[in-house]
């Protein structure tokens, strides 16, 4: 478990202005006052992680479609990088695609989360992520 679930970051990795204005209206909403780090890609999300300008414990939530580094290169990339490969991801994406799932849980995601759902449900999500980094042992 993690002493104290209040110094868990989130790094969110979103292009879209709107969803992630959502997603850090909806942890205001349940108070839930995490530091959220924003990343517009894969590339700027590595540059973040490599340089330690996000601080640990974290946990990444991830959308697939983006420019430059898409959401599945990210993983890869993540997952290749011995300093970074242990880090817990999320996904959040619009993408219902069989492929883009199996290719997400192949690079170990926590989980795959669909955009769209809205109101409870996006709420749902919200409390899942709150409750999962204050149960869980997460690495410094």
């Amino acid at each position: 478990m993690v002493e104290n679930p209040s110094d868990v970051t989130l790094l969110l990795v979103e292009d879209d202005d709107v969803d992630a204005m959502t997603i850090e209206r909806s942890f205001l909403k349940q108070r839930i006052a995490n530091p959220i780090v924003r990343a517009y890609d894969g590339i700027e999300a590595l540059e973040l992680l490599r340089s330690n300008k996000v601080s640990r414990p974290l946990i990444i939530l991830l959308d697939l479609q983006m420019p430059r580094m898409g959401g599945i290169e990210f993983l890869k990339e993540l997952r290749a990088d011995e300093n970074l490969s242990e880090l817990v991801v999320f996904v959040l994406t619009t993408s219902k695609s069989e492929e883009d799932m199996l290719s997400s849980y192949r690079q170990h995601i926590a989980g795959y989360f669909v955009k769209g759902k809205s109101g409870a449900k996006f709420l749902d999500i919200v409390n899942v992520l709150d409750s999962y980094w204050k149960v869980v042992q997460l690495p410094k």
